[in-house]
């Protein structure tokens, strides 16, 4: 489906259709075709558009979330024979559309023809939550014809990322006690499944060994349902929506799912991964799975965490000295490693009256100690490399987001100027001043980007200033 970041309420839609007291109003997620929300009859005699709403309702009474898709005989090919993305989520994206499919059309008929904004059949709630008056019954929308699967096996796949190993076709998988909650913004996407994609990148998951890789939101959405979106651990981190965070999201050992805004403690899950590890007879797949869980629990300030992290590392360092697999988990040895690491750490001056023979008979192993000491500057080592790799990705994330808002303007400029230069609006003089205010919006915006710029030098040369402005970055003197 093809998402803008745009808003709906974009005043632009016709009159004739807004204030037509002969529209009904709708209930969340409902859907239907034709009038009075699509079109009819276009481009051709017997076409007909079906559209859908979404949850969220603007303070006027109309869904923010809105959606146009094509008629059959467009998603056969027809105008476009390449397309594959049916959908439409803004008024813009339609516009696109239209004007690339069928160049000449004249876009303020197409629009007058229905009404855009549907009003909404429902009451507000003091939290604002969307209490339903009633939902009808109304049939589903069938999906157009996407190009068919050269596998044989696709008609008896029901996993839309087409992953043989999904967890929804597996017989001995156990249902989920509750229903996911309806979600029209990922999962309409034609090649996610929700069951076995990550909600970051959009890729399959791994199930194995307990599914340590990644972490389902399991937060309860209203109307007896969950969210169900599930991510890969090693996204989240990266995208500071797993772990320890600071700033305004606040995270400690938790998950913060992008889809629902809920918060899910990690601490559980890594005590998972420990006795999964416990299981197995591996060694590279414990220490990868291990250090997952030091990931995640790094930093924190639960004292469950702290203590979970100990144990963890206590037992890669053991796995990387060569212990036995069935000696590694003891919790006993966790004890005499931290007294070994005293009889070093605490050794002072020996007192006057202390013969040389006293010092030479003190528990001290150079082997033990040098493997400590090249375990604490691999962990320094990976950790430096792990925070530039995030630092990397937070400014390519950012940098990019502000290009794209800049193309965004000067495409609303491109538009407005047009409007200008035909003279659509009674009011030319309006159209002028929306033109000039357009402009210094851009030119702000280029300089915003000018200054972000400033990271090519590093976070460490750029200036407090530009990080808290453009990378919600606090640095204490």
């Amino acid at each position: 489906m093809e998402i803008d970041n745009h808003e709906e309420s974009d005043g632009s839609t016709p009159r004739t259709n807004e204030n037509d007291v002969s529209i009904r109003r709708v209930a969340p997620d409902e859907s239907g075709e034709g009038l009075p929300f699509a079109p009819i009859n276009w481009p051709n005699p017997g076409d007909t558009w079906r559209w859908k709403v979404g949850k969220r309702v603007s303070g006027s009474g109309y869904f923010l979330d809105r959606y146009l898709y094509l008629p059959k005989s467009l998603c056969h090919g027809g105008g476009n024979p390449t397309r594959r993305k049916y959908g439409f989520a803004s008024k813009l994206a339609v516009e696109r559309y239209i004007q690339t499919s069928f160049p000449g059309t004249n876009l303020d008929a197409f629009f007058e023809s229905f009404s855009w904004k549907i009003p909404a059949e429902m009451s507000l709630l003091a939290n604002g939550a969307v209490k339903l008056k009633h939902v009808p019954v109304v049939p589903p929308i069938p999906p157009c014809a996407e190009i068919e699967e050269s596998d044989s096996q696709s008609d008896s796949l029901c996993c839309k990322a087409r992953n043989k190993l999904c967890i929804s076709l597996l017989g001995e998988a156990e249902s989920p006690p509750l229903a996911f909650m309806n979600c029209d913004i990922c999962c309409t996407e034609a090649k996610f499944c929700r069951d076995c994609c990550c909600i970051l990148c959009s890729k399959t998951i791994n199930f194995s060994y307990g599914g340590y890789d990644y972490i389902r939101c399991e937060a309860m959405t209203g109307e007896g349902a969950i969210c169900g979106h599930a991510a890969h651990i090693d996204c989240a981190l990266r995208c500071y929506m797993a772990g320890t965070v600071g700033g305004s999201i606040g995270l400690d050992s938790e998950y913060y799912c992008r889809r629902c805004d809920a918060r899910t403690d990690l601490v559980p899950h890594v005590t998972r991964l420990l006795q999964t590890c416990e299981s197995l007879d591996s060694r590279d797949n414990i220490e990868k799975i291990l250090n997952i869980g030091i990931c995640i629990l790094r930093s924190s300030e639960k004292t469950s965490a702290k203590e979970l992290l100990k144990r963890i590392e206590v037992a890669v360092a053991k796995l990387k000295y060569g212990t036995y697999l069935e000696d590694i988990w003891k919790q006993e040895d966790v004890c005499h490693h931290q007294s070994t690491d005293m009889e070093v750490t605490t050794y002072q001056e020996p007192a006057n009256g202390k013969t040389c023979s006293d010092l030479m008979s003190a528990s001290f192993d150079y082997r033990s100690e040098s493997q400590r000491l090249a375990e604490d500057i691999d962990q320094v080592l990976h950790a430096l490399k792990t925070s530039q790799e995030s630092e990397y990705k937070m400014a390519e994330e950012k940098l990019l987001a502000q290009k794209n808002y800049i193309c965004n303007l000067y495409q609303q400029l491109e538009k407005e100027k047009s409007d200008l230069a035909r003279r659509t609006s009674t009011d030319p003089d309006a159209l002028l001043s929306i033109v000039l205010s357009r402009v210094k919006q851009i030119k702000r915006e280029v300089t915003n980007l000018k200054e972000m710029e400033e990271i090519a030098s590093g976070f460490g040369k750029t200036s407090r200033a530009t990080l808290k402005k453009h990378f919600n970055l606090e640095i204490e003197e």
